[in-house]
């Protein structure tokens, strides 16, 4: 996929959400913990996706979620044996639907965090990704004191946010959008002077800009994700740790991870 049509792709999945996605900013107090009987006994999984980070997640020519994140939601209907429907999520809005039972599961490039375990469940991690700096090659950035008068743009309430907030010196300006998408547009229009992103927005900017000679400036951290379910929801979470055990044991994830990355399923920690 080619970064023009990332981005096309990023803003139908955000549109797609309306005004649904602002309704669900506001947390309820009425999340309610789910177990495995009540998945099995309404005989659907209902999954929360990004539809911006390619190839986690992103639409299709018919404007349907597909990519890694989708593969794994529907091998965890298949085992479960129920049905799975797929719900376009941004990275501000993971936790509200998730809280206000939109959905019941986020399968969501969810970077495993101890703040973010404060209002959820994560399971063991599923997947992995590199939060980055990038930056074009003729600006050099060797560390981030080298941050100094830059701008930097990124995603709204993203792992990358978080990790650029913490690492970044006084006097560097952190941009925050409401996606990758539009923090990437950002980027390559000019408008900023560093984006951080995950390796893989990384090389398909790379891929899409050969004049800019985009290139990783500092990696800022590695990002395990975990499949995410409502704090109380322990039952279910114990399902869904046993059942990325077995597939991953049994090389089904690693076939997922072939299909859509091209390379073997990295070893993920455990805990």
């Amino acid at each position: 996929m080619n970064f023009g049509t990332f981005l096309k792709a990023a803003r139908r999945g955000v549109a797609a959400l309306g005004l649904a996605a602002l309704a669900a900013t506001g947390l309820s107090h009425g999340a309610s913990a789910q177990s495995i009987d009540d998945i099995l006994s309404k005989k659907k999984l209902t999954v929360g996706m990004l539809v911006d980070v390619a190839p986690f997640g992103l639409l299709d020519t018919q404007g349907k979620p597909e990519g890694y994140d989708a593969d794994v939601a529907r091998l965890m209907g298949k085992y479960l044996g129920v049905e799975v429907e797929l719900v376009p999520v941004t990275g501000p809005n993971r936790i509200p639907y998730l809280l206000t039972n939109k959905v019941d599961v986020l399968i969501a490039v969810f970077g495993i965090t101890p703040e973010r375990a404060k209002q959820v469940m994560f399971s063991i991690p599923y997947s992995t990704i590199e939060i980055q700096l990038i930056g074009p090659k003729k600006l050099e950035i060797k560390s981030l004191d080298q941050t100094v008068g830059k701008k930097i743009a990124v995603a709204r309430a993203s792992t990358q946010d978080t990790a650029l907030t913490a690492a970044v010196p006084k006097g560097a300006t952190i941009m925050r959008f409401d996606d990758d998408a539009t923090a990437a547009q950002a980027f390559i229009s000019g408008q900023v002077d560093l984006l951080g992103a995950n390796n893989l927005i990384g090389t398909q900017l790379a891929e899409a800009n050969p004049d800019m000679g985009i290139e990783k400036k500092i990696t800022l951290r590695s990002q395990y994700n975990g499949i995410t379910v409502r704090r109380g929801s322990t039952d279910f979470l114990q399902w869904i740790n046993t059942f990325l055990y077995f597939v991953k044991n049994n090389g089904e994830l690693d076939a997922i991870n072939q299909k859509w990355f091209k390379v073997p399923l990295p070893t993920l920690p455990t805990f």
